[in-house]
């Protein structure tokens, strides 16, 4: 059995929710573990895992936009936590000594796996940008090079990747593998059905779209985002709750939200068209979007305006009927690749250079 240090990404949920699916099966396989992340990641996590907390980087945005200069500042303000972090982290792989490390997307922790020589498996579905073609979004091709360029600098030199994406690809070597979307078992375990509402969900400050919701008042729309629990007219403000999420996922009849990997791969999984507003700025959503778009299973929209909105829920029969030949669960499949990447002798792995 191996010793694991599991780098997770706290930004967003997408990240610690597939952690908790790969480390509760890691874990019952009888591997050791330590979890290292922070942030939203460190608040999912810290309950089921024994969990180091560092700093990490976080995005700023506005009406659904990122802020290139609040990220920044925002970032900058973290350096004198982000060092203490480090040196907290260089303690525990001392004293810890573990046999390799996977890192879904958290560089501190592939950068001492570089340091250490330790073998590095990276679990995320960003290398899908990185190590798989794609039909890229018209006009991002510099876009596209930029994105990987930064994956590359996140998550340097891994021995081996583990890809998650919805949507299919050619990989450009014999180092990686992809496999469907990781499903969460709460998701996997609920029965869908097919109710009035349509759930949204929006970085707090997306006025804009909600502006354009509340101009199609023959529609119900359930919010969350907002972290608010009131009604405001055809709109249904929702505070978060993992449960009540959940439960008005499983009932809607259509999701209306940004282009996050996760949130589209449960809405996909439970039959639920999407209609997808990448932030802008963010390659990564418009390639989501775009590719959602492209599969027939959902629509992109880049401006939130009552025409678009109505069009894709006058679509709806279409993409739902697209929607009942998709099969997207990769949990078995990808946790019995990693059991074969961890059978053998991990310190005969050498960095793999690419």
């Amino acid at each position: 059995m191996a010793k694991i240090i599991y780098g997770v990404s706290g930004e967003g949920s997408g990240h610690s929710s597939r952690a908790k699916a790969m480390g509760r099966h890691l874990l019952d396989s009888g591997h050791e573990l330590k979890v290292v992340s922070y942030d939203r990641g460190y608040r999912n996590l810290q309950r089921g895992f024994d969990v180091l907390e560092i700093v990490g980087l976080s995005i700023a945005s506005r009406d659904n936009t990122v802020s290139v200069l609040k990220t920044l500042s925002e970032n900058v303000a973290k350096l004198p936590d982000g060092t203490r972090a480090l040196n907290k982290l260089r303690a525990l792989f001392k004293s810890y000594r573990p046999d390799c490390v996977i890192s879904d997307f958290e560089p501190l922790t592939a950068y001492l796996a570089s340091h250490y020589d330790l073998p590095l498996i990276s679990l995320d579905n960003q290398h899908r940008m990185r190590y798989m073609t794609y039909d890229c979004p018209a006009g991002l091709r510099n876009d596209a090079r930029l994105t990987e360029t930064i994956v590359r600098a996140m998550v340097p030199r891994p021995w081996y990747s583990l890809i998650t994406s919805f949507h299919a690809g050619t990989l450009k070597n014999d180092h990686c593998a992809v496999f469907p979307p990781l499903i969460r078992p709460a998701v996997r375990d609920v029965e869908p059905s097919r109710g009035e509402h349509v759930l949204v969900y929006a970085t707090a400050g997306f006025d804009s779209l909600l502006d354009t919701l509340r101009r199609l008042p023959r529609e119900s729309f359930c919010v969350y985002g907002y972290d608010e629990n009131r009604q405001d007219g055809n709109l249904r403000f929702a505070p978060f709750s993992e449960e009540g999420f959940l439960r008005d996922l499983a009932s809607c009849k259509a999701v209306i939200a940004t282009a996050g990997f996760t949130l589209i791969s449960e809405a996909l999984h439970l039959a639920k068209p999407y209609l997808a507003f990448p932030m802008q700025g963010q390659f990564e959503q418009r390639l989501n979007s775009h590719m959602l778009d492209q599969l027939g299973l959902g629509k992109e929209c880049l401006v939130p305006t009552v025409d678009a909105i109505a069009a894709f829920l006058y679509q709806l029969p279409e993409y739902e009927s697209a929607l009942s030949d998709y099969q997207g669960c990769g949990n078995p499949a990808m946790q019995e690749r990693l059991d074969e990447l961890l059978a053998g002798d991990l310190r005969l792995l050498k960095t793999y250079e690419r």
